[in-house]
């Protein structure tokens, strides 16, 4: 399943796949996988993008 909320969170700050995988030290192709739903990020690195995003777990990664 599509993270649109990831996407949406890091267009909302002005941010490109780059740059958010520059602050949480992964490769671009690694957000591009998880906002197309292709690739299920380890805890530890949805833990860094919540931080760079300002977001909690449940805002980017649950599903309601």
């Amino acid at each position: 399943m599509k993270n649109l909320k990831l996407k949406s969170a890091r267009a909302a700050m002005d941010l490109s796949q780059q740059e958010l995988a520059d602050r949480v030290g992964v490769s671009r192709q690694t957000i591009n996988a998880i906002e197309k739903g292709d690739y299920n990020p380890t805890i530890n690195l949805c833990i860094a993008i919540c931080k760079a995003l300002g977001k909690t777990l449940d805002e980017l990664f649950w599903e309601a």
